[in-house]
């Protein structure tokens, strides 16, 4: 098929001449770019958003009542950050979800090149989650990881439905491009082992001990970075316990952070959105937004950031903290 003839370059008698055929070519003048490359300050483009744990809720137990896992492999509701035609991601890099799973359900397993974790929010006996031939108990509170590559699967074999949210870098991958995804050849994994501690599980009660036991700051406040990084390396997770009556301030970072109510309630101050909080809520942080959290009851929250990509790129920053 023959080619749209293109402006020949060499009879171009001016810039204005030269443009479009630059463009036939895709090509473009540097200094005459249609929008600047470079800023002094990052601009992003993801906006502070705040999601009511009562209202996904109800909501997917709405939907429960017409769709179970036979048809929806997860039945989540994603916690997506309005901006442009974006339907999807959280913030830039992470995304979050709201998932139900009625009793006697069982999702099936599946992996993916995407790092996830969950929050779990209420769950009677009976929940519990299989990575990779590990049976794991998800209790309210835990944290539980599945890593990159790892079978995972969960069951609810008690009473009750069961809640948790869910954490991934996918936006991330997006970005990347290295996504892959695999159905389980046997759908349900068999379970080869029973831990009673595992280095993919995190316990609430562990971790409010460890607070504990922390020498507050100036602020009162407590953080715990969990030793997760070994195992996903491109998400920090972090719990911070908040006094009552306390303020935690966020400072700017060029890091995307989710938080996680798992207890307490309060008032926060997320760039330009101001919004009131309970247990079970989720808020992004996007970069180079400032937060400020003041709990009305004492707190504690579960923080998830992309920090650890930020720094081995080298393109960390943080302003320096601010005094209360």
């Amino acid at each position: 098929m023959n080619e749209k003839p293109r402006h020949d370059l060499a009879t171009t008698g001016n810039l204005e001449a030269l443009y479009p055929a630059l463009a036939e070519r895709c090509l473009t003048a540097g200094w005459h770019k249609a929008r600047p490359s470079l800023w002094p300050t990052p601009r992003g483009a993801f906006h502070p958003r705040h999601w009511r744990y009562s209202e996904a809720r109800l909501a997917m137990d709405l939907a429960g009542e017409w769709i179970g896992t036979e048809l929806a492999e997860r039945r989540n509701l994603l916690t997506f950050n309005p901006v442009g035609d974006n339907d999807y991601a959280t913030a830039r890099t992470l995304v979050s979800a709201y998932q139900m799973i009625k009793p006697g359900e069982h999702a099936r397993a599946h992996r993916h090149t995407p790092n996830a974790l969950r929050v779990v929010l209420d769950a009677g006996p009976g929940l519990y989650t299989v990575v990779d031939g590990v049976r794991l108990p998800m209790c309210p509170g835990d944290v539980l990881l599945t890593p990159n590559w790892t079978w995972h699967s969960h069951y609810n074999d008690g009473p009750d439905c069961a809640y948790w949210i869910d954490m991934l870098d996918v936006p991330l991958v997006h970005l990347l491009e290295p996504m892959f995804f695999e159905p389980h050849p046997d759908e349900y994994q068999a379970t080869t082992s029973t831990p009673d501690e595992s280095p993919y599980r995190f316990t609430q009660a562990a971790a409010e001990a460890s607070l504990a036991q922390m020498a507050p700051g100036a602020d009162g406040c407590r953080k715990l970075v969990l030793d997760s990084q070994t195992h996903m390396p491109t998400m920090a997770l972090s719990f911070t316990s908040v006094p009552e009556h306390a303020t935690l301030h966020l400072p700017r970072s060029t890091a995307n952070r989710i938080l996680a109510v798992s207890g307490g309630r309060g008032r926060a101050q997320v760039g330009d959105l101001s919004f009131e909080w309970a247990r079970g809520d989720l808020f992004v942080v996007p970069s180079w937004t400032a937060c400020r959290i003041e709990a009305e009851a004492a707190t504690l929250l579960f923080q998830a950031s992309d920090e650890p990509v930020l720094r081995a790129l080298g393109f960390h920053r943080e302003e320096s903290p601010v005094r209360a």
